[in-house]
Formats: C-alpha cells, sequence, structure tokens
C-alpha cells in the first residue's frame, strides 16, 4: 500500500493533505524518514508514525455534519493558535478531519471523517458533489449580475462553473441571495460576489449533496445517518 494512502485510510489526513506531511518530512516508517511519495509499504509489518506518533488503521469509521462556526479554521492545528473544528468535537476519540474546508469567517455545515476514500470521494473536482450556500450581500444584484453567475465568472484562477443562483429577498441596502455550486476552491463564493461587486457581509453553507444542516445549532454536531453516507458515496459515482 502506498504510504499517503495509508495515511489518509488511517484517518490521518486526506490523500492530499498525507502527500504533504510526506514531503514535509514529518513521515518515519520503521523510524527512518520519508519524503518520498509512492513509497510502499506493509501495514501488517511497517511501523508507521506521524512527528513521532504511530499510526494505524482505525476499521471504525466515523461520519460527523458539523455546524461550524465563524472564527474556527478547517484543520487539525493552526500554528497561530486560533480556534479550530477539531477543538469542537470534545466527545470523539477518534482521529478525524474536515472534508474539505469552509474559511475562517464562514460558519455552517461542515463534514468530518476518517474515512480517506470518502474524502477523496467528496472532494474531487470530478464527482461534482453540490454545495449550498446562503449569502448576505452589500448592495442588491440585478439580472445581469445573476445571469454573469449562472454562466460563470472569471476569477484570477480561472472560470467557475456555472452556478445555481437565486435571489431570496432584500433588506434596505443588502440581499439575500442562495447559491449551488460544486466547485471547491479557495473563498470562491466569495470571490464570486466581490467580481460582480456585491461582496459578502455573512455567509453560510446549509447542504453538502444529500446533507442539510437542518437545525443544528452553530457548534454542535451530529453523526450521518448510513443513508446519507450512502447516497453521498452514489453520488460520487454519478
Amino acid at each position: 500500500m502506498r504510504l499517503q494512502k495509508f495515511l489518509s485510510h488511517a484517518g490521518v489526513a486526506s490523500r492530499r493533505a498525507s502527500e504533504k506531511l510526506i514531503l514535509e518530512g514529518n513521515v518515519a516508517v520503521n523510524e527512518k524518514k520519508v519524503t518520498k511519495l509512492g513509497t510502499k509499504i506493509n501495514p501488517k509489518i511497517d511501523i508507521v508514525t506521524v512527528n513521532g506518533k504511530k499510526i494505524w488503521i482505525n476499521s471504525k469509521k466515523i461520519y460527523i455534519a458539523l455546524n461550524k462556526p465563524k472564527g474556527y479554521i478547517s484543520s487539525l492545528s493552526d500554528p497561530q493558535g486560533r480556534n479550530t473544528v477539531i477543538d469542537l468535537l470534545r466527545n470523539v476519540r477518534e482521529r478525524i478531519y474536515p472534508v474539505g474546508r469552509l474559511d475562517y469567517d464562514t460558519e455552517g455545515l461542515l463534514i468530518l471523517t476518517n474515512d480517506g476514500e470518502f474524502t477523496y470521494c467528496l472532494t474531487h473536482p470530478k464527482h461534482s458533489i453540490k454545495k449550498v450556500y446562503l449569502a448576505e450581500v452589500e448592495g442588491i444584484p440585478n439580472n445581469t449580475d445573476l445571469h454573469q453567475l449562472k454562466k460563470g465568472i472569471l476569477l484570477n484562477d480561472g472560470i467557475t462553473s456555472p452556478a445555481e443562483v437565486f435571489l431570496l429577498g432584500t433588506r434596505n441596502s443588502r440581499a439575500f441571495v442562495q447559491l449551488t455550486i460544486h466547485e471547491g476552491r479557495n473563498r470562491q463564493v466569495r470571490r464570486m460576489m466581490e467580481a460582480i461587486n456585491h461582496p459578502i457581509i455573512n455567509l453560510k453553507r446549509i447542504k453538502i449533496g444529500c446533507v442539510e444542516l437542518g437545525d443544528l445549532q452553530v457548534g454542535q454536531y451530529r453523526f450521518l445517518t448510513s443513508s446519507e453516507v450512502k447516497n453521498l458515496q452514489d453520488l460520487a459515482k454519478k
């Protein structure tokens, strides 16, 4: 088994993040530091450590839906000492990590797991898992603005895929917009709205695939049902 795949299956991090751990020299096999991607190991024989901590594959898979508050980062740790989403999961003993990210100032639905293949299915661009956001923005977008979002916006990292967009209502000089996208670019929704000159005031993610935030309170979490997990996996196969 390739080392990065082993780390992903063990719930250390996603496959891409595991590759970064290896390249940065944080992983050792049988007490020897490994920095080469593609290194193969035998999980039954070899001893793998990350920053000195022994790692093994946990057969119990965990899938959690969290209502992430603002002011938390979607990471396992932070060198700046900021709060992380892991700090909110006080009664979860398994080592889990976020599936994708929500930026520091965004709240809402975030899925966490220790299932590397599940993470890969949900985050790989080819699988096109839809994500729904509610945004409060400055100004009132007109039909031309909404049409731009629907056909794709040119950002500094390329044109976005077409979004599903609905103007839900207005209040004073602000508007409430629902956007559905399937890409996972950094701060994508915020950059899209800035591109049409309607910067975001508040942003919340309310749905990923078939999983809805519902009435889950900010800072609280629940375990996904087996049907939700299966539905997400099925969506990724389409």
